[in-house]
């Protein structure tokens, strides 16, 4: 995956929206399916305020085994259909091989968990997937072990993997990791692959997500991964790094200024033709 040997970088392409191109990518919704309502309203939130990709975890693997762990199967259902509804592909985290035929049935985009990195029977069986795959950093990885653990994906014939920076594990106790910005721009000089951040579990405060948000764009990323809840205090799991959806109105606001600084913009499709084609 050295940037040699692909110095145009990789783009994937997800229904009408593209990764690793100068068009940079938002995927928000809420950090766990709780039920159809909430879906609805955070689907709603986002794609008005123009996200392109609809987010929700339907497997929580959490510290915790008595705290939510997801709906499973049928949270996927409910998710993909509010994707639908609102014109959004979807992303969701798959945990183990045995979940891939029912979850490449619905999300667009499979997600590799922190805890996962380094789940390679998980990763081989990604390797012969059709679907694009975002691999999470793990929380002490370094940087060779988290693009090592995409190989185990490319070997596989796989080509489609974005690589997501979501803050590792540090001595810091304010924050619930610390953002790696620097990885960033160093994997996105050393390898192809597009380049996510998530500030939401960087972070762990909701404050904090916007300013995070416009310093990972100025870094070089591709995208973003963002939690979005419409009521983040009464959330099942990770309510505090959740943003209001008024709060992401402000952060797509804001965006548009600091990507055309480094030469970029929110992605666009390319033509009402093309648009036509992907549905």
């Amino acid at each position: 995956m050295l940037r040699a040997t692909r110095p145009e970088g990789t783009r994937i392409r997800v229904g009408t929206v593209e990764f690793g191109g100068p068009g940079f990518v938002v995927m928000a919704g809420p950090c766990a399916v709780e039920g159809a309502e909430q879906v609805e309203r955070a689907a709603a939130a986002v794609a008005d305020a123009g996200a392109h990709v609809l987010r929700g975890g339907v497997f929580k693997p959490r510290t915790s085994p008595y705290a939510f762990q997801g709906m499973g199967e049928p949270g996927l259902h409910v998710l993909a259909e509010a994707g639908r509804r609102h014109g959004l592909p979807i992303i969701s985290e798959v945990m183990e091989p045995s979940q891939l035929p029912f979850m490449e049935e619905s999300a667009d985009i499979l997600q590799v968990g922190a805890r996962n990195m380094q789940n390679f029977s998980l990763l081989r069986a990604l390797g012969k997937s059709r679907r694009p795959v975002l691999l999470k950093r793990g929380l002490s990885a370094t940087l060779q072990e988290w693009l090592l653990a995409a190989e185990y994906i490319l070997d596989g014939g796989n080509e489609q993997v974005m690589l997501c920076e979501r803050g590792i594990r540090t001595f810091e106790t304010e924050l619930r990791n610390t953002l790696d910005l620097a990885a960033v721009a160093w994997a996105k000089q050393r390898s192809h692959l597009p380049v996510i951040v998530d500030p939401s579990h960087a972070t762990g405060v909701a404050e904090l997500i916007l300013p995070m948000s416009l310093a990972a764009a100025a870094a070089g990323a591709d995208g973003l991964l963002i939690e979005v809840h419409p009521r983040p205090e009464q959330a099942l799991c990770d309510g505090h790094q959740a943003l209001t959806p008024e709060r992401f109105q402000t952060l797509m606001r804001r965006l548009p200024a600091v990507l055309g600084a480094v030469d970029r913009h929110l992605w666009r499709p390319d033509s009402p033709a093309q648009v036509a084609r992907a549905r």
